[in-house]
């Protein structure tokens, strides 16, 4: 087993982690921008994965396997990178990772740390965002991700966040510098006082613990009050911009 994690995580460059033709499928980005609704500025742009002509992920994740998932992860931190660096932009950029396909931490990490040099992209202004609902055989195993990533100064953050069972044991655990509230408890907030207590409680918890929160896939004006209402100000949804292929849409752009 540690002679198949050593191989597969033996550091390739950036050149061939970019080679989509490895993967024998094509895809590229699109970005979608989150907000801070205190100063109408970018605090950050999720990178998103989307085929060659912006079709969705779902046509790019059936595609995945267990032998060709740690190149895509790869290639994925690599291609955002590559496409960010483009843009005049101090925002932060939200890559998400998929935890399988990280082996061991420090050396899966090489060839993002390559890229940000290569493109001349401040790497700590990369946040990991993983997703809550993933399947992860062993919690220490994420948890050493997530520990090494913040110690090479990296954000981390939870996607989904409320999605599954095990969100809770997950913020104790790992300590993510942020997370991301699943859109099932945005949508509608403003007239469902149900979800407006659990998000307050939400809110404060993460406040207590130092974690910063973000709410997604906003829709509305009354959705987008009630979180303002709540202490939620780092916001993103198709209220504010839909996702931007291969490009970053700029604060003028934004309906704020």
């Amino acid at each position: 087993m540690a002679e198949q994690a050593d191989k597969k995580c033996r550091p390739s460059g950036c050149s061939q982690c970019r080679n989509t033709e490895a993967l024998a499928f094509y895809f590229s980005m699109a970005f979608q921008p989150i907000v801070d609704a205190r100063s109408n500025k970018i605090f950050a742009q999720e990178a998103l994965a989307r085929g060659a002509s912006n079709e969705t992920a779902t046509t790019i994740f059936d595609k995945l396997t267990e032998d060709n998932l740690y190149r895509f992860d790869q290639a994925c931190r690599v291609k955002a990178i590559e496409l960010a660096s483009r843009f005049e932009s101090d925002a932060m950029l939200s890559i998400n990772f998929m935890p399988r396909a990280v082996y061991q931490p420090e050396r899966c990490i090489r060839t993002t740390l390559e890229a940000a040099e290569k493109y001349s992209f401040d790497y700590k202004r990369i946040i990991f965002e993983f997703n809550e609902a993933e399947r992860v055989d062993k919690i220490s195993h994420l948890k050493g991700i997530v520990e090494a990533y913040q110690s090479m100064g990296f954000k981390t953050a939870i996607d989904d966040f409320g999605a599954g069972y095990s969100g809770l044991n997950q913020l104790t655990d790992l300590q993510p510098d942020l997370i991301k509230l699943d859109m099932k408890l945005i949508r509608g907030i403003d007239h469902c006082s149900k979800r407006q207590i659990i998000v307050r409680a939400m809110v404060n918890m993460c406040r207590d613990l130092g974690t910063e929160v973000i709410a997604e896939g906003i829709e509305t004006a009354d959705e987008k009050m009630a979180l303002d209402d709540l202490g939620i100000y780092f916001q993103q949804g198709y209220l504010y911009a839909k996702p931007a292929f291969e490009k970053f849409v700029t604060a003028h752009e934004i309906n704020w």
